[in-house]
């Protein structure tokens, strides 16, 4: 693996550079103040974001990106779904 470090003048220009990226399968934020990560960390256009820490997962949390780096999610009740054939029948009201 390899990390790629950018300085920016300013958290907007942060999340403007992350989200000009064509993949967004996870992002860190890392703040002493919390609030302020949390509203950084959704305004981040990837599948995952952790605040303070490195990428981190279990199987009982969703795993997946936005964009190139795919769609939907695996694990956790969502990944349940992902692979589940759901079929419609649906009869006319009379």
């Amino acid at each position: 693996p390899a990390a790629v470090v950018y300085r920016v003048p300013s958290a907007d220009s942060a999340v403007d550079l992350a989200n000009a990226s064509p993949f967004g399968l996870a992002g860190t934020v890392f703040s002493d103040d919390l609030d302020k990560a949390k509203k950084l960390a959704e305004r981040l256009d990837t599948g995952m974001v952790w605040i303070n820490s490195t990428s981190r997962s279990a199987p009982d949390l969703p795993f997946g990106g936005v964009k190139r780096s795919g769609v939907g999610r695996e694990l956790a009740k969502f990944g349940i779904n992902e692979f589940a054939n759901k079929k419609l029948i649906r009869t006319p009201q009379l």
